[in-house]
């Protein structure tokens, strides 16, 4: 990805919606802030400063901007921001790797699958990604189910294979493949 990339809006399943990160998104990233694991494995400010916060969104714009990757809010049903999902991306034209964390308020509503499930879903059909990893700490299982639920398949355990907080931690990798690599076809997102 080298090139400026243009961030869609996605429908996802049971009303979620994925689209680019706004200035008025400030509330999620404070949310996300004071969050004992969130501020540990993304570039959430902790404590969260309004200038902290804008300068968040601003380098979830720049992601796209520089071309390294597709950030994502996920918005709720009712139109409350929620979480972020992400695409980034990797030396191999056709992979990429995928994160996301949902704000406190927000969990429990299926939106990290629909969130998931949905930007997976446009990278193999639209992008053309015929695979997509994704890292999970062994005891976080929410994320493990949503994870094959989306349809990743685990690969191993990478041993300190991601730097969380101050230290390296150990990580399930997870991949996904298209049918044309020996992968499974996916349901399609629907893009708006």
């Amino acid at each position: 990805m080298e090139h400026p990339l243009v961030v869609p809006e996605l429908a996802a399943a049971d009303g979620f919606v994925l689209r680019p990160w706004r200035l008025t998104d400030l509330p999620l990233v404070r949310e996300a802030a004071a969050d004992d694991y969130i501020p540990l494995i993304t570039t959430v400010p902790s404590p969260y400063t309004e200038p902290e916060g804008v300068a968040f969104v601003e380098r979830q714009w720049g992601r796209a901007t520089t071309g390294t990757g597709y950030p994502f809010v996920v918005v709720a049903p009712d139109g409350r921001p929620v979480g972020n999902v992400g695409l980034w991306s990797r030396p191999e034209p056709d992979r990429a790797s995928v994160g996301y964390w949902v704000a406190a308020s927000g969990r429990g509503h299926g939106a990290a699958l629909a969130a998931l499930r949905a930007v997976a879903d446009w990278a193999q059909r639209d992008l053309g990604l015929t695979r997509l990893e994704l890292h999970v700490e062994p005891w976080n299982t929410a994320s493990v189910r949503t994870a094959e639920r989306a349809g990743f398949r685990r690969e191993r355990l990478v041993r300190d294979g991601l730097r969380i907080g101050s230290g390296y931690r150990d990580v399930f990798l997870y991949a996904r493949q298209d049918g044309r690599h020996g992968g499974t076809p996916v349901e399609s997102a629907t893009a708006l």
